[in-house]
């Protein structure tokens, strides 16, 4: 069931994205636990929380009228937050000029940085420097990523 679930999820909201005020949104993730929903989306240029609950909205709707998952449920729909790890290219370009962890597939080596650009094929991170080493520029292909996420910055 749960399968179904998401795929029915993600359709609803494919069909709301459609909608010329959340046109820049996208699914992240579905996470379904017993009677606990979660969906993270993200957007072009950023989330505001009116996304949400229009999103919220419409799979509420689904929910009740289906019965999917009983009557007691639980529904979150959020933007990732900071932590998540980022899924999807189009994730990036908000993120420019943020701090961020990216651990590669080879060897698991993490690097942490400042996310300084990002094209079609690949992200630029700068590290800053330190007792030991100068600064450093990584260019890094998306093939090579094994998962990034922003880090919080005080």
């Amino acid at each position: 069931m749960s399968d179904n679930l998401v795929e029915k999820i993600n359709s609803i909201a494919e069909e709301r994205f459609k909608e010329s005020d959340l046109e820049h949104c996208f699914i992240v993730d579905v996470i379904i636990t017993n009677q606990k929903i979660e969906v993270y989306i993200d957007g072009d240029k950023g989330v505001k929380f009116q996304d949400c609950q229009r999103l919220s909205r419409a799979i509420e709707a689904y929910l009740d009228e289906s019965q999917a998952v009983g009557e007691k449920y639980t529904l979150n729909v959020s933007s990732p937050g900071i932590g998540r790890p980022l899924k999807y290219k189009r994730q990036y370009p908000q993120n420019i000029g943020r701090k961020m962890e990216v651990q590669l597939k080879k060897d698991n080596v993490l690097i942490t940085g400042e996310l300084k650009a990002v094209s079609d094929n690949n992200i630029t991170i700068q590290v800053p420097k330190t007792k030991k080493e100068d600064a450093k520029e990584h260019v890094i292909n998306y093939e090579n990523i094994s998962h990034s996420k922003v880090l919080v910055s005080f």
